[in-house]
């Protein structure tokens, strides 16, 4: 389906958007030039006829977005979370699209649940409300369990959810192909690799299975982080289209007012959401990857409950050092050596000079210091990072991509809970602690004790393998000696030959 029909489907994402109005306010929010804005809306208005109509009653980019299809419904979410980047007005309206979107029909959801687990609704559940909470993918139903009345949420997915998905994916696989053909500037970006992690993670998100599965292991790696919680799963009621765990009572973490009103400190809870996020992704290696205000829920003793696991992000021991030595020195100022792990971990070319690299990241990194970060514009810092790596000729790592925008979303959320939170002060003590922990003469020695418990599990196969290699060696070593005689062979016969030929020239001379 990756076909150039394709271009309906981009002809009519601008046409969506410009019939709802969407795109104008899009423009006016991202603070576009002028002349791009034009030309931009000049190009969409003679197709707008063959754009979505969307739900009159909501805003107009939530009004596109929604039409449009899941993927970019996702896209939204992320940007509800950045009102430093769109505005404060089109992040407040974007936050629909966290749990409010229309929800599909109840007796549809309880057929879904009796297919799935292979059980009427009313064996599982003594009450079985309509939706609770709506999403892009799936909607929530509070319901009670038969025999223990434990109170629980059910996910089901929407119906046709997978097609649905297929074709935005399809159309982004397109459009990314076009770009890097017709624009090589932004090849190192590696935009079809870029689509393709979206998509891995997209369609892993549509099985419940994986996502319960990731629900047991977060809980288990958290169970002893204070004031964290998460619901357990009920694995009997679950499958893969549909979900069962424990009911989290609380406010929403986008309820600004609710939280006020409880008494919750909200600078506190931002710090913490902040260091949770940051502990995860050092500590464990494995962290909430959609964590939006509409994933979160605090209770009314300030432990905050995180929910829905469909997007996990998992990162190996080494990168999670090298990301941590680039965040401890951006908070010890110390460019130079930011910029010598760049260099060290292969994520700028050797060819570059490092302290021109240096500069650049002092450039991108003192205006947050000493600054409120109710002042700092994330908009223009990302400009210039975007800058600085193409002028560096850095390429997009896919294995950080889910790293790197679950960083923006967390920022998003710490700072619409406390507006002045200094992002860099609150993540030092727990990079500090990582650092302590897992570089240096304490971390050398913990390598290598797993490296000797790795030798040693191989112990009783030494014997056996130093005879494979000295096999290998000495067969090497003959095969090379025949081909030496070949080639001493070879350069006699020729030399003979020159010869020969140079006497008989001699003699008929």
């Amino acid at each position: 389906m990756r076909g150039p029909h394709n271009i309906l489907r981009l002809i009519r994402t601008g046409a969506t958007m410009e019939r709802s109005g969407a795109m104008a306010e899009v423009l006016q929010a991202v603070q576009a030039p002028p002349h791009v804005a034009v030309i931009l809306r000049v190009l969409a208005w003679p197709f707008r006829w063959l754009g979505y109509k969307g739900d009159p009653s909501l805003p107009p980019v939530p009004q596109a977005l929604t039409v449009l299809g899941p993927a970019y419904i996702k896209f939204g979410q992320i940007l509800s979370t950045r009102p430093d980047v769109v505005g404060e007005d089109l992040a407040y309206q974007l936050r629909v699209l966290q749990d409010k979107l229309p929800p599909f029909p109840t007796s549809q959801a309880r057929a879904a649940v009796a297919r799935e687990i292979g059980r009427p609704v009313e064996e599982l559940f003594s009450e079985f409300s309509e939706p609770v909470a709506a999403a892009s993918l799936a909607q929530v139903h509070k319901a009670r369990m038969a025999g223990t009345g434990e109170q629980v949420a059910v996910k089901v997915l929407r119906p046709g959810i997978e097609r649905a998905c297929r074709k935005d994916t399809d159309a982004f696989h397109f459009a990314a192909r076009v770009i890097q053909a017709l624009m090589p500037g932004v090849r190192r970006l590696r935009p079809t690799d870029v689509v393709d992690h979206f998509e891995s993670v997209l369609f892993a998100e549509l099985d419940l299975r994986l996502e319960s599965a990731a629900a047991a292991e977060f809980s288990a790696n958290t169970e002893e982080d204070p004031k964290f919680r998460i619901p357990h799963v009920k694995w009997d009621a679950s499958g893969r289209r549909v979900m069962t765990m424990g009911w989290a009572e609380g406010i929403g973490a986008a309820d600004i007012d609710a939280l006020d009103a409880a008494g919750i400190d909200r600078r506190e809870l931002a710090q913490r959401v902040l260091q949770l996020f940051l502990l995860h992704a050092l500590r464990d290696g494995y962290f909430h990857g959609d964590m939006h205000q509409g994933n979160l829920k605090v209770a009314l003793d300030g432990t905050l409950i995180a929910f829905d696991f469909g997007i996990m992000g998992r990162i190996d021991e080494y990168t999670r050092r090298v990301y941590a030595e680039i965040l401890f020195g951006f908070i010890r100022r110390d460019y130079r050596r930011v910029a010598e792990v760049h260099f060290e971990a292969g994520y700028v070319p050797p060819d570059r000079d490092v302290d021109e690299f240096a500069r650049a990241l002092r450039a991108v990194g003192e205006p947050i210091f000493g600054m409120d970060a109710s002042h700092i514009s994330m908009g223009r810092l990302l400009a210039y990072l975007f800058e600085v790596t193409e002028r560096f000729g850095m390429q997009t790592r896919t294995e950080l991509i889910l790293l790197q925008r679950t960083m923006v979303v967390v920022e998003g959320v710490t700072r619409s809970l406390d507006p002045h939170i200094n992002i860099w002060q609150v993540s030092k003590p727990v990079v500090e602690e990582y650092i302590k922990d897992n570089i240096g003469p304490k971390a050398f020695l913990r390598d290598m004790a797993a490296t000797a418990r790795v030798l040693a599990r191989f112990g009783p196969r030494l014997p056996q393998l130093a005879e494979e290699a000295l096999a290998r060696t000495r067969k090497a070593e003959k095969e090379a000696e025949t081909l030496n005689s070949v080639q001493r062979l070879a350069w006699a016969l020729l030399g003979g030959g020159v010869t020969a030929l140079a006497v008989w020239v001699i003699w008929m001379v």
